[in-house]
């Protein structure tokens, strides 16, 4: 969670900076899956291209919980259903 605070925070604080623009890009790629265009993330320093590698992993994970949960959720509503049709 340390690591989309800090992008939130870099974005909010130097929202006209190059490195704030393209992980604002990098996000919304993501969460509407998005094209992006790799070779932004070659335009930023050192420090920031971890910070969007990193951004990349965590929102890979939490993709991946996500899909955990909704696969726990369809699981529970089929066994309420078969219990239901016991009845």
């Amino acid at each position: 969670m340390r690591t989309i605070k800090s992008a939130r925070r870099l974005i909010e604080t130097s929202p006209d900076e190059p490195a704030a623009r393209i992980l604002a890009r990098l996000v919304l790629s993501l969460e509407t899956e998005g094209p992006f265009k790799l070779n932004d993330l070659y335009s930023l320093s050192p420090e920031h291209f971890d910070l969007a590698i990193d951004v990349l992993r965590d929102w890979r994970l939490d993709r991946y919980y996500m899909s955990k949960a909704k696969l726990f959720d369809v699981s529970w509503q089929l066994r309420e259903l078969q219990e239901a049709s016991k009845s």
